[in-house]
């Protein structure tokens, strides 16, 4: 496989947020490495063992919505853009204060052309939405919270 091909299966990789990524026709694997894992250890005393505690490395992540009682926060299955409704001159799937149902689609996440419909688990009252139309997302980022019925 030649190096122009590696690069540019490396730059998807990144762009789509992607971990690994297999390749049939050179068998090869392309892997990103995970953020290094730190493990703290507590002093140990005669008798009792030692304590450790892993703590991945998290940069700029935005912390995740608070959660009232009787609330859901939808969020991202994928990486990929947001989209809000099905088209530009078309309403919005799901607006504040929009009662919706479970199973109704609350909005669409495109990954890699693929157009992937995100429902509703359960039957609700939309409160917030966190995203903007055409945004691109993270994997578990916030796109919507419900107040459930």
């Amino acid at each position: 496989m030649e190096m122009e091909k590696i690069r540019a299966l490396a730059a998807l990789m990144s762009e789509f947020g992607l971990d690994e990524l297999k390749v049939q026709e050179g068998e090869i694997t392309l892997r990103r490495p995970h953020p290094e894992t730190v493990v703290l250890s507590a002093p140990t005393h005669a008798g009792i063992p030692p304590q450790t505690t892993e703590a991945a490395a998290t940069v700029n992540e935005p912390a995740a919505p608070y959660e009232e009682l009787g609330t859901v926060t939808v969020t991202s299955p994928m990486v990929g853009m947001f989209y809000a409704a099905p088209s530009p001159n078309e309403p919005l799937f799901a607006a504040v204060g929009q009662e919706v149902k479970a199973g109704d689609i609350l909005c669409i996440i495109e990954a890699m052309k693929l157009m992937n419909e995100i429902v509703a688990e359960q039957d609700g009252v939309i409160t917030q939405c966190y995203q903007e139309n055409g945004q691109l997302v993270e994997f578990g980022q916030p796109l919507f919270q419900m107040r459930c019925e």
